[in-house]
């Protein structure tokens, strides 16, 4: 039943949202109607559930809305329920979706709207997933909450906003008991199902072959071990596939995008049965491509480790020139381009300040090991 409520949840609510109920009074009357679902399904569940958590839901809300005569106007346009047709069996999630990465939300609050509202996960797991308190979190949401409702249904965030924000969700990965990774990748499902975008599809793909080297990223004493380093038969074959496919029927569209440029880069690295057998020659070909699209200075960055694995680390030493010194992970990538290059006590000098630059345990700790690797060989 969770699984359930769960999924027809944000359905509910999107067609709240859509009938002109604000977004906070509407989520407030679907949390109504789960409860009364949670009290009365076990002894007698409808046939189907959706209309009747609609139902519900919208009786809630008219009678909040009537209790509140600060809002009588509305009451006025909405006291009527409508009358149920065929537009209640479309699914309204994705409009709900691009409605929780309105423009007028920051980052942070699209995701924790989106994971809420969405994601159907409670205020208290998505706060634990961040490593905040629920008061906190709640906080945010509420915040969000507001917001949308003062903006305004009719500016929906746009695509790329709803795959940067899928994107900073699945990159938070798996924290207390929400597995982050596989709820971006189930939400990025649900839009591609709806949305032939090629970027969309890219988006997944590369969440895919992401998430199929998952098991080999740590090792069993919970150290971070580096793609070169994993045991690539622990690799999720099956995920791995599926996220080719994927990628190539969106680079049949012929409509590049920087999520499909990344997804490309992942599957030649899935594809490499070793590190030394990667083809770093198309994965320095993607990379080009990328940059031209992104301008970013962190793709320069990993770009500098594919000039340097396909034309030597002098080559990558001369590209990294052309990187801020303020970008993260700078100094680690010259930390190993030094190594490469034989002048192991520069190497571990960087490797020791890269360190102390990290922004997470497994990573300082792996740079510091590193460090200690070359100042104490043997």
């Amino acid at each position: 039943m969770d699984e359930l409520v769960r999924d027809l949840a944000p359905q509910v609510l999107g067609v709240l949202v859509r009938r002109g109920a604000d977004f906070a009074a509407a989520e407030d009357a679907v949390q109504e109607a789960l409860v009364e679902a949670v009290r009365r399904w076990p002894d007698a569940p409808p046939d189907d559930p959706k209309p009747w958590l609609i139902t519900v839901a919208w009786r809630k809300f008219l009678d909040a809305t009537r209790s509140d005569t600060a809002r009588r106007t509305r009451e006025e346009r909405l006291h009527e329920e409508p009358a149920p047709g065929p537009a209640e069996d479309q699914d309204d999630t994705l409009e709900l979706l691009f409605l929780c990465c309105h423009p007028s939300l920051t980052p942070t609050s699209a995701v924790a709207l989106t994971l809420r509202a969405v994601g159907g996960l409670t205020t208290g797991q998505i706060a634990e997933a961040y490593l905040v308190p629920e008061t906190t979190m709640g906080q945010r949401i509420s915040r969000a909450k507001r917001t949308v409702a003062t903006a305004g249904v009719g500016a929906p965030g746009d695509l790329g906003r709803v795959l940067k924000v899928l994107y900073l969700i699945f990159n938070e990965g798996y924290s207390g008991d929400v597995d982050l990774a596989a709820e971006a990748i189930r939400l990025t499902r649900m839009l591609s199902h709806a949305s032939p975008e090629p970027e969309v599809g890219g988006l997944l793909a590369l969440m895919l072959l992401h998430h199929a080297r998952r098991a080999a990223r740590w090792g069993a004493d919970g150290a971070l071990v580096p793609l070169a380093d994993q045991d690539r038969s622990a690799w999720d074959t099956t995920l791995v596939a599926e996220g080719v496919e994927i990628l190539q029927a969106a680079l049949a569209q012929d409509r590049l995008g920087e999520y499909q440029c990344q997804a490309a880069i992942a599957a030649l690295h899935c594809d490499a049965r070793s590190a030394a057998e990667t083809d770093w020659t198309q994965v320095l070909e993607w990379y080009d491509e990328l940059l031209a699209l992104t301008d970013s200075p962190v793709v320069a960055l990993n770009r500098a480790v594919a000039v340097g694995e396909a034309d030597g680390p002098l080559a990558g030493l001369r590209e990294l020139t052309k990187v801020p010194a303020d970008v993260p992970r700078r100094t680690a990538v010259n930390a190993w381009l030094h190594e490469r290059a034989g002048d192991l006590t520069t190497a571990a000098t960087l490797y020791a300040e890269a360190a102390g630059l990290a922004t997470n345990a497994a990573e300082r700790d792996h740079l510091t090991r590193q460090a200690a690797r070359l100042r104490h060989p043997g």
